[in-house]
């Protein structure tokens, strides 16, 4: 009798930093059997690929700048190709990780873990399961848990405010002094590339798309007072 013929796994790779990208896609051509039929650093070129392809696998940069990947998991899950997409991050922000999740993603990996945990995590996507190291899975649920029991505590509109950590609020209340990046960085004493990574995080978090949208959230809700019961507080 014929043995059927199983087709190898297609995957997308998506990144903004073309040298990891260049580096993924060489480390999965060597010790994988996948085959990977595309790489952008572009979400938008992504959504394009992955409807034209029908990849079964899309590993998706999280940070992107035209772009972010919450709101391209969001294009994609409309899309229903049933394309599993593992979210990629430089950043273990239980709140990334419960959002991605919430959103459709079936993986969560961290741009620093090693070659075999990512092979690993791709394997798990591609059969089926869903993929969360286990030095994130313990917060994600504590996340996924408190989440839900604040749900119900309090069920006026949810303050995203309170989504972001101390750093994010420190950028934050530097941008509704009127400061720009460079003069954010020479206050807080990180470079600028730092700076728009934050930023693009309160974006993420805040729902909004711009620096003028993220101040008017913060002060629509009562950012002034939070930061002078901390700044009290030190």
């Amino acid at each position: 009798m014929m043995r059927e013929f199983k087709r190898k796994s297609r995957i997308l790779l998506v990144d903004d930093n073309a040298e990891h990208l260049r580096g993924v896609k060489e480390l999965i051509n060597l010790e994988t059997s996948y085959d990977v039929i595309g790489t952008t650093t572009s979400a938008n070129i992504a959504i394009n690929l992955i409807k034209k392809y029908h990849p079964d696998i899309v590993l998706m940069d999280i940070n992107m700048p035209e772009k972010d990947g919450l709101q391209a998991i969001q294009e994609i899950e409309r899309v229903e190709l049933d394309t599993k997409v593992i979210a990629l991050s430089g950043y273990d922000d239980s709140d990334l990780i419960f959002r991605a999740m919430k959103l459709g993603a079936k993986g969560y990996v961290l741009k620093t873990m090693t070659s075999a945990q990512l092979i690993y995590a791709i394997d798990e996507v591609a059969a089926g399961k869903v993929y969360l190291p286990s030095a994130l899975s313990s917060r994600f649920f504590e996340y996924f848990q408190r989440s839900f029991k604040n749900e119900a505590a309090a069920p006026q509109e949810e303050n995203l405010l309170t989504y972001l950590t101390s750093r994010e609020e420190e950028v934050l209340d530097l941008l509704t002094q009127g400061n720009n990046y460079k003069g954010i960085a020479a206050k807080l004493f990180i470079s600028e590339t730092t700076v728009k990574t934050h930023v693009n995080n309160i974006f993420q978090k805040l729902q909004v798309n711009d620096r003028t949208q993220a101040v008017l959230y913060a002060l629509n809700n009562g950012f002034a007072n939070r930061r002078r019961h901390v700044k009290a507080a030190v």
